[in-house]
């Protein structure tokens, strides 16, 4: 994995990108920190080429986003002309709102949607992924949890990952196993480190951090043609930017080449 492939997640910052102002102030920090690219999500209702403007100016790439989950279901070619405006070709589905994980029906039509959406996305030349939570691990009366049904019930053409390591292991998952099972289908990685508390909690926490083998992670994530590998912190125990500055020193001391 090379720095050049390491993007910062903007959810992280969320708080820090509400306006055109805030992103610009944001972007520039971002740059100073090391990052080169983001992926979009978060951000306050800037116009799409107010954002090209200002990462370009940092010299920072938009390597993906995240868009609301119902328009990519609903409303994908929406969805299909911001990334156009925005210059990138990758997005996610990022939480699965309003879904029964009890409900066959809900779950059926779910990846129904899945499989249209990624269609109409791979016709306009970009790609869709799926983020997961801990939810999809749930596995209602024994049978595959909902993760294994994405990958294993729409085609690798129209839907592909992009797992979060975080997440994976709250679900109960092996990290490094679902990054293997993923080779070829993952162009985009959250690298989020988990830990837990002194209460006994599962907590989010700064790469090299926590317990995650990052190392291992990366090197499969590589092996199966991940092209970004993106830090997020859901939330930080203090001022974010030195969260995300503490992973991106981490990251370039222990896992870049």
């Amino acid at each position: 994995m090379k720095l050049s492939q390491v993007a910062l997640q903007l959810y992280t910052l969320r708080d820090f990108c509400k306006t055109a102002a805030d992103v610009a102030a944001t972007a520039r920090k971002v740059r100073e920190i090391g990052y080169t690219a983001v992926q979009i999500s978060g951000v306050g209702p800037v116009p799409e080429a107010e954002l090209v403007a200002i990462f370009k100016g940092e010299g920072l790439t938009i390597c993906a986003t995240h868009e609301d989950a119902r328009r990519i279901l609903d409303e994908p070619d929406a969805m299909i002309e911001r990334l156009q405006k925005l210059g990138t070709t990758l997005t996610a589905y990022p939480y699965p709102a309003g879904i029964d994980f009890d409900n066959p029906a809900h779950l059926d039509e779910l990846l129904r949607k899945l499989e249209a959406a990624g269609a109409r996305f791979r016709a306009a030349g970009l790609t869709l992924g799926y983020h997961n939570h801990a939810n999809e691990f749930y596995r209602p009366a024994g049978g595959p949890c909902f993760l294994e049904r994405v990958y294993a019930e729409t085609s690798a053409e129209h839907i592909v990952a992009e797992l979060d390591t975080y997440w994976v292991q709250r679900g109960g998952g092996d990290v490094v196993d679902w990054v293997r099972r993923m080779k070829g289908r993952m162009p985009f990685i959250h690298l989020k480190d988990y830990k837990v508390n002194a209460a006994g909690e599962p907590t989010f926490c700064e790469i090299g951090a926590g317990t995650l083998p990052f190392a291992r992670i990366i090197s499969e994530a590589e092996a199966g043609g991940c092209e970004w590998f993106i830090v997020e912190q859901d939330t930080c125990p203090g001022d974010p930017f030195v969260s995300v500055r503490q992973s991106y020193d981490y990251i370039r001391a222990h896992l870049a080449t």
